[in-house]
């Protein structure tokens, strides 16, 4: 179910939904008045997952920093996971020179989390993306938050459906 950004906290009671993602789009947290997430979802005890604009939006509301960066990466781009994690758990395309494995992945961003919000940590980094893959640190009865830069969602990030799967 696609539901938009300033669907009312009602609508998504009743679709009670198992898990929540957070698309990505050609919006900025940098706005005037930039596109929010319900606050209801980070209280739903559900997964989420946000892509893109929703890993920066959602960095950005729970008290991370945002930038347009200087470096905007649109195209391939190779992410390393730099934490052992579920979500990219068991997925490399290439070995990193140094050796680590490594995920080829579509970006298309202008702007970057800077600082993490409290709780979260990094699980991967790409050459333009400190922040390139996050998770909410794990605490009992609450549902994973995870954050990705890239776009697992088309065909050019080639495990994007398991890391969707994953997740």
């Amino acid at each position: 179910e696609i539901l938009p950004w300033d669907v009312d906290a009602a609508a998504i009671r009743s679709y009670a939904p198992a898990g929540v993602i957070l698309s990505g789009g050609p919006e900025s947290v940098g706005l005037e008045k930039p596109p929010v997430i319900p606050d209801l979802v980070f209280r739903l005890g559900v997964p989420v997952l946000g892509i893109c604009y929703g890993m920066q939006a959602m960095a950005a509301q729970l008290g991370g920093q945002v930038e347009a960066s200087a470096h905007r990466e649109f195209g391939y781009a190779v992410v390393q996971p730099t934490a052992s994690n579920r979500l990219l758990e068991g997925l490399a395309d290439v070995a990193h020179p140094d050796g680590v494995p490594a995920l080829n992945v579509w970006m298309s961003h202008g702007d970057r989390v800077l600082e993490l919000p409290p709780g979260m940590r990094r699980i991967a980094t790409s050459g333009g993306s400190p922040f390139a893959a996050v998770r909410s640190d794990a605490s009992p009865g609450k549902a994973p938050i995870w954050g990705v830069q890239f776009h697992p969602e088309v065909v050019h990030t080639e495990h994007g459906r398991t890391v969707l799967r994953n997740f």
